[in-house]
């Protein structure tokens, strides 16, 4: 599947209103249609403009020249161009996504390479899922050589043994060993299970699928980097050549 701007993300906390004072119109409005304001903005043509967030969209508010009403929409250029949409890319979505990505990166993730390389990479992955796999041996190039570090959060919902062999797995003495031992036999080598799943490692799988969920992925493997420009991406599904090569640089 082709990489999907990451443009709504419901977990993450309504960012904050501005700090400069709303004329009472403006604000009026905004807490009658629950629209948080971000920011104001200057817009082309003069209107005193502002930004801001309604559940996890983006809406653009112009107060005409008279003060006393307030206009809701999008901004068009006279080319067609939406000119709004850059302002919630800007104002909304990067933040967004860079918070999202702090979040990603305190999950108790099974890690594969050192933390000071170049590049991270976060994948949400089942034990059962084949094209996790086979992006998990695509990537072992770049983790060997010090290029990325994999960091995998297991989920469990493809298969009814997947919660089984996650929890075998995460309750290992190295739970990074097993899933690398795991992914290298196709699935065939599994640690030892108890036949009960710990109520910790269960809050672990049910935590990682909510965020998986809130992240908007239904399908593994989930795949989430940091562009160039510090923008959150998301892959879903196994990654072609040139995306393999977006998210892990040139290959070693």
């Amino acid at each position: 599947m082709k990489p999907i701007a990451l443009m709504a993300l419901s977990l993450i906390p309504t960012l904050a209103f501005a700090s400069a004072p709303l004329p009472d119109i403006v604000k009026r409005f905004s807490e009658q249609q629950n629209i948080t304001i971000v920011k104001e903005i200057d817009a082309p043509g003069g209107m005193k403009s502002w930004v801001g967030q309604y559940q996890d969209m983006g809406v653009t508010l112009f107060l005409t020249p008279d003060g006393k009403h307030v206009v809701s929409g999008y901004l068009y250029d006279d080319k067609g161009k939406n000119l709004s949409e850059d302002y919630f890319k800007s104002e909304i979505y990067i933040p967004m996504g860079r918070e999202m990505w702090q979040k990603l990166n305190s999950a108790h993730a099974l890690k594969e390479g050192a933390d000071t390389a170049e590049r991270k990479v976060v994948v949400f992955a089942d034990p059962f899922c084949p094209y996790c796999k086979t992006f998990w041996s695509a990537a072992q190039p770049w983790v060997a050589a010090g290029k990325v570090q994999l960091n995998t959060l297991l989920v469990a919902f493809l298969n009814p043994q997947s919660g089984r062999n996650a929890t075998a797995i995460l309750n290992a003495d190295d739970p990074v060993a097993a899933w690398r031992e795991y992914e290298l036999s196709g699935g065939k080598k599994l640690p030892p299970f108890t036949g009960t799943t710990p109520r910790e490692t269960f809050n672990l799988l049910q935590q990682h699928q909510k965020l998986m969920d809130d992240l908007g992925a239904s399908a593994t493997p989930a795949i989430y980097y940091m562009n160039d420009k510090n923008e959150l991406q998301q892959v879903v599904g196994m990654p072609d050549e040139k995306q393999l090569i977006d998210m892990f640089g040139p290959r070693p």
